[in-house]
Parts: C-alpha cells; sequence; structure tokens
C-alpha cells in the first residue's frame, strides 16, 4: 500500500532500496563518463608495475628448506658425535679390559725366584806323578801353603838315602826296632814322632809317602831348621 504525507507518495522500504542502487549506479558511470582518459591512464600504470622479486609464499619454502637444510645438518653432527662418543667408550672398556687381563696375568705369575748365586768352581786338583818325583812335588806345595822349610834337593837326598824311595820300607834291625817301634817309610819316622809332627791334610797312614814326607820335614824344622840340614840318621 502506499501512503501519503502532505501530498507525497510514500515508497515502501524495498522500493527506496533499488532507487539507491541505481543512483550509485549512475553517479559511476557518470563519473567514467566525465573522466574516462583518467580511468585508462590508471589502468595503464598498474599493468606497468614490475612485479616484486618474491612473494609471501616463495619466502615461506625459502625459509621451509633452509629449517630442512639446519635440521638436517644438526642431525648429522649429532650422529658423528654419537659415533665419535661410542668409539671413544669402546676404546675405553678395551683398555679397561686388557689392563684387567694384564692384572690378573700377574696376579696369576708366580713370582720368579731369584737366581741362586753361582757356586764357586771347584779347583783342579793338581795331578802329581805316582812315583818319588810326584810324592816330593805333593809334599812341597803342602809344605809351603803350612810355612814349613824344606826343598826339593834336601828332602829327595834323605829320602834316597833312608829308603831308597820304597814307601813301604821298614827298619826291623837298629834301637827303634830293639825298642819295638821300628822306623817306617821313606823318610824312615818311629809312629810315636810321626803322630807328634803330623801335618794336617794329609793322611794318617805312615806309610803313605806324602804323609811320611811332610811329617819328617815337620820334625827336621823343628829340631834343624830345615831338612837341608839332615845328611844322617836323625
Amino acid at each position: 500500500m502506499r501512503s501519503t504525507i502532505s501530498g507525497y507518495t510514500r515508497l515502501p522500504k524495498i522500493h527506496k532500496f533499488s532507487v539507491a542502487g541505481i543512483a550509485a549506479t549512475g553517479a559511476a558511470v557518470v563519473a567514467v563518463a566525465v573522466a574516462p582518459h583518467a580511468f585508462a591512464a590508471d589502468t595503464a600504470s598498474a599493468a606497468s608495475v614490475k612485479p616484486v622479486a618474491w612473494s609471501a609464499e616463495a619466502f615461506g619454502e625459502t625459509q621451509q628448506d633452509a629449517l630442512e637444510q639446519q635440521t638436517t645438518a644438526a642431525v648429522t653432527a649429532a650422529k658423528a658425535d654419537a659415533g665419535k662418543v661410542s668409539a671413544e667408550k669402546e676404546r675405553a672398556e678395551k683398555q679397561a679390559a686388557n689392563r684387567s687381563t694384564e692384572r690378573k696375568a700377574l696376579k696369576a705369575k708366580p713370582a720368579a725366584k731369584p737366581a741362586a748365586p753361582a757356586k764357586p768352581a771347584a779347583p783342579v786338583k793338581k795331578a802329581y806323578a805316582n812315583n818319588v818325583d810326584g810324592w816330593i812335588s805333593e809334599a812341597m806345595d803342602i809344605l809351603r801353603a803350612k810355612g814349613i822349610p824344606a826343598s826339593y834337593d834336601g828332602i829327595k837326598r834323605n829320602v834316597m838315602r833312608e829308603s831308597t824311595g820304597n814307601p813301604r820300607a821298614i827298619n826291623g834291625w837298629d834301637v827303634n826296632a830293639v825298642n819295638g817301634v821300628p822306623s817306617k817309610g821313606l823318610l824312615q819316622m818311629i809312629d810315636p814322632t810321626f803322630k807328634a809332627y803330623h801335618v794336617e791334610g794329609t793322611s794318617w797312614d805312615i806309610y803313605d809317602p806324602v804323609a811320611n814326607i811332610t811329617a819328617a820335614c815337620n820334625y827336621a824344622a823343628d829340631k834343624y831348621g830345615s831338612m837341608d840340614n839332615v845328611n844322617s840318621a836323625y
């Protein structure tokens, strides 16, 4: 329905909007018609603007690539560090195991016994001939060691006079024999004198040639100064 106020016809609300829209469209058409050159210029200017080098989307992709590269590098470095740590740990464990094995081996290994001191070599026993010369030579070595004076010639001279070199010689006719103590051996000694002047380290057998010579020389040194001074029965 229409309503009128003071002679005007009143339009409904929907009709008002239609009129306003037509008015606005008409104004726009008028504006383009009035300034057609200006509009064309603005359009050409917008078309001639050079596009920018990157867009928001391209920038985001670039940043994403950089982040992915950094992440990949960080993961690679972490793996390398983990590998180094693992290798170092393995090496340390091997060293510890080796040291443990060495300690066990040292404990298990018996301590080496100190080498026994070398025994001094036994002196080589001098060999002497089993005759008058050999017996006198051996007796001379003992006499020199004991400090008993005598010479080879003095001993041999008396041996040859008393027994002619027979170690088993015995006198059964002189006064000593009469008294029951006959003279015996190379230098014809009686038992009591042999025992009294026996030289240590020799035999106690009066018939032993070396023992008989050394005891007789010991007696002669005491009574005459040396066997060299004896030229007859003594």
